[in-house]
């Protein structure tokens, strides 16, 4: 019954933190190390279920501008049309994802074990924290996603690059970089959530082997299965949440709940925890 009760948290655990900047892969790290998970079980391979969960989760939010997105894409070849707004979307969403594709592809197995540190995460908290409150003092916000460049759309998809490293969220990292380019957060924040879907789609297509290893037992099936769905349905209402709270409210409450994070960790890293 324990595992049944860690694989419920992990996906609670990674519906809400996948899109609320506060890193879902430092989360999720921690909770494997401190609770002291079985790897075999709770490892890498349960990570790339909880992702397709989410992964779910920002598809079945945003589809209607998925499709749009997928038709006028297919509808600009072989002459692109950047006045039309979706096709200049989907452009964009492109050229976002190329860095960390790139990144993640040459250094993947850098990424996957050689990071999987709990001060790699502390680390991670604490400097985007401060980017966190930095990008809200500084940034117009009033930038909508029709009229960002293709440089900047670039410089976003730097900012999901960076978040390959656990501890930086990855919603985080590019909603802060939109609002250092003078972006609104709603919209910098959708902009966010639609790049994360091929990225993240890829980053499964290129773990499958890992899942393929793994020896599934009925019971494992039954843990990932609960996982994958507790996941994907916390994610989609954390979407949800999370773009009304932008309409209001800035990102400095998760820059406060990284430091105390952080500052949690760490004091129990060092007391031997």
């Amino acid at each position: 019954m324990s595992d049944l009760i860690e694989a419920i948290l992990l996906g609670v655990v990674q519906g809400i933190t996948e899109f609320l900047p506060i890193s879902s892969s430092g989360h999720l790290l921690l909770g494997q190390y401190f609770l002291g998970m079985d790897q075999e079980e709770f490892g890498l391979s349960f990570d790339v279920v909880l992702h397709m969960g989410t992964l779910l989760a920002v598809v079945t939010f945003f589809w209607r501008d998925l499709w749009r997105v997928m038709v006028a894409f297919f509808r600009s070849l072989p002459r692109p049309d950047f006045s039309d707004t979706d096709q200049r979307l989907a452009y964009l969403l492109l050229l976002a994802t190329v860095p960390a594709s790139g990144i993640g592809f040459a250094f993947r197995d850098f990424f996957e074990t050689g990071l999987r540190n709990p001060w790699v995460v502390v680390g991670g908290l604490t400097a985007f924290g401060i980017l966190f409150i930095v990008s809200e003092r500084i940034g117009e916000k009033s930038k909508e996603i029709s009229k960002l460049t293709f440089l900047e759309s670039l410089v976003i998809g730097i900012g999901q690059a960076i978040s390959l490293l656990p501890g930086i969220s990855r919603s985080g990292a590019t909603i802060t970089f939109g609002l250092f380019l003078g972006m609104r957060r709603t919209e910098a924040a959708r902009f966010s959530f639609l790049m994360s879907i091929p990225i993240t789609a890829g980053a499964g297509g290129v773990q499958l082997p890992v899942l393929l290893d793994v020896e599934m037992t009925p019971f494992t099936l039954l843990l990932f299965g609960i996982g994958f769905a507790v996941s994907a349905v916390t994610a989609y209402l954390s979407i949800k949440l999370l773009l009304a709270y932008f309409a209001r409210y800035s990102m400095r409450v998760f820059a406060y709940y990284g430091f105390a994070l952080s500052t949690l960790v760490a004091l129990l890293l060092i007391l031997g925890y």
